[in-house]
């Protein structure tokens, strides 16, 4: 008589995963995100995505000044398995400029993700890994909607926040860490059909 033996997931670590990427199985311009011990391949960017990006990397580049780290789709150590990559990220100034190890969340005063396809996800799986780590804001850019999804207040204990608002264009909104860089709708999403 044979054993019923169920099969079993096996998580990747941090440290399995950047094994992976030293070892080359995966490519150095791979698509891939580690979250909670898996593997995630990163949909196509199309180009409402890209033209959003491009837009908001100007201009938080140019309002953060020396307030703030701009980080573009660079990784964030969540330990002990994530390691989600956001579209941007505004970190804490560190004289290092995180040269000596990869940013965590205590180092994020803002992680954004520009959404289209990815909406779903980001909402859902994204939302709930920020908090449970303690990231102190996120939000997601909706590409078509021209909306802007807002959370606040990290609820380590249960992975939810203590607010969330989603602001319909035209709206401005500054993070709440980092209050001299506003940005207006008009500036992500100008003129009729752009974005």
């Amino acid at each position: 008589m044979n054993a019923v033996i169920e099969p079993t997931r096996h998580k990747l670590s941090i440290d399995d995963y950047m094994r992976l990427g030293e070892a080359g199985v995966l490519a150095p311009d791979a698509r891939v995100e580690l979250i909670e011990g898996d593997l995630i391949d990163m949909p196509p960017i199309g180009p409402g995505h890209m033209s959003v990006t491009n837009r908001l990397n100007r201009l938080l580049i140019r309002r953060a000044g020396d307030d703030a780290i701009v980080s573009v789709a660079h990784p964030m150590s969540l330990p002990p398995w994530s390691m989600p990559q956001p579209d941007f990220m505004l970190l804490a100034p560190r004289p290092d400029d995180y040269a000596s190890a990869h940013q965590g969340a205590t180092d994020v005063l803002l992680a954004i993700e520009v959404a289209d396809s990815s909406l779903r996800y980001d909402r859902s799986t994204k939302t709930r890994l920020y908090a449970a780590h303690g990231v102190t804001e996120y939000w997601i850019v909706e590409v078509g909607a021209r909306r802007l999804h807002r959370f606040l207040g990290p609820r380590v204990t249960d992975a939810a926040w203590a607010s969330s608002e989603a602001m319909e264009a035209p709206f401005s909104v500054a993070a709440r860490a980092l209050p001299r860089i506003v940005l207006r709708s008009d500036e992500i999403w100008p003129g009729p059909g752009a974005g």
